[in-house]
């Protein structure tokens, strides 16, 4: 097996070990990853006893019993808890996944590991600045391009022209795939990465955009598109079930069709 050495002063050391709750006989054992900028040195696993019986069913909710309960200074990320925004995404026994949707049941060991999303700077413990990322999205422009004259009232589409985005625009810009793929960890800042690409290929298939040669000559570069060699991590990790790099391998397939 390959064997990485982080850079000096990114290793988590050990940190604090929370004590069990008293009179309870369903506890399981959290390492949640802990890092704090304004507090310096390395990172460390803290480490949380949480009793079961008095906690919601999703890793979220492990979460949120730890700040409320036992550690108000965790930081991390939440908002719908519904699975549809995205913002709780993180790594979750050593699998990326969303942790409103994702039940501490799932998770097999007696310690359930809790870290941010990979090969990520780190804001603060479970955050993960995702700046690069919104910008690779920025970059693909997600939206309808045009140079028809705008309608009166919208921009007609059949049934079956609607029903080729089903498996696209779920995305919920997650970062669970672009995080897991290999090629984006060591070309993060070149390669555009799974989710980028997904929402490049939704516009590129819509029978409603006009802008397919552009969007595919903003693609045409050694590193934004051709960094994926087809691992298949981001369509393992997908917590709404989408292939991403199925997308890519069409979008690959549309460059080589215009050139012959």
């Amino acid at each position: 097996m390959v064997q990485l050495t982080l850079p000096k002063g990114s290793a988590p050391k050990k940190g604090k070990e929370w004590p069990k709750p008293e009179r309870s006989k369903n506890v399981r054992k959290f390492k949640v990853y802990r890092y704090s900028p304004e507090e310096g040195g390395n990172p460390r696993w803290d480490i949380y006893h949480v009793d079961m019986d008095d906690c919601g069913p999703m890793i979220l909710d492990v979460l949120i019993h730890i700040k409320n309960k036992i550690d108000p200074t965790l930081a991390f990320r939440r908002s719908c808890r519904e699975g549809v925004c995205g913002s709780c995404a993180m790594n979750v026994g050593g699998h990326n996944t969303i942790a409103c949707t994702k039940g501490w049941d799932e998770v097999a060991g007696s310690v359930i590991s809790i870290a941010p999303l990979p090969h990520l700077p780190v804001v603060k413990d479970l955050i993960p600045d995702l700046t690069n990322f919104y910008a690779q999205h920025a970059y693909v422009q997600p939206y309808l391009k045009t140079d028809t004259p705008e309608p009166e009232k919208e921009w007609r589409q059949s049934e079956e022209d609607r029903a080729e985005l089903d498996g696209l625009y779920e995305c919920i810009l997650c970062a669970c795939c672009s995080t897991s793929c290999p090629s984006y960890w060591w070309n993060g800042d070149k390669y555009l990465g799974p989710a980028a690409l997904l929402q490049a290929y939704r516009w590129l298939i819509d029978s409603r955009d006009e802008g397919t040669g552009e969007r595919l000559d903003d693609l045409e570069d050694p590193f934004k598109l051709y960094r994926c060699h087809t691992i298949m991590n981001c369509a393992q990790v997908c917590p709404k079930g989408l292939n991403p790099a199925k997308a890519i391998a069409k979008i690959k397939h549309m460059m080589v069709e215009r050139v012959a």
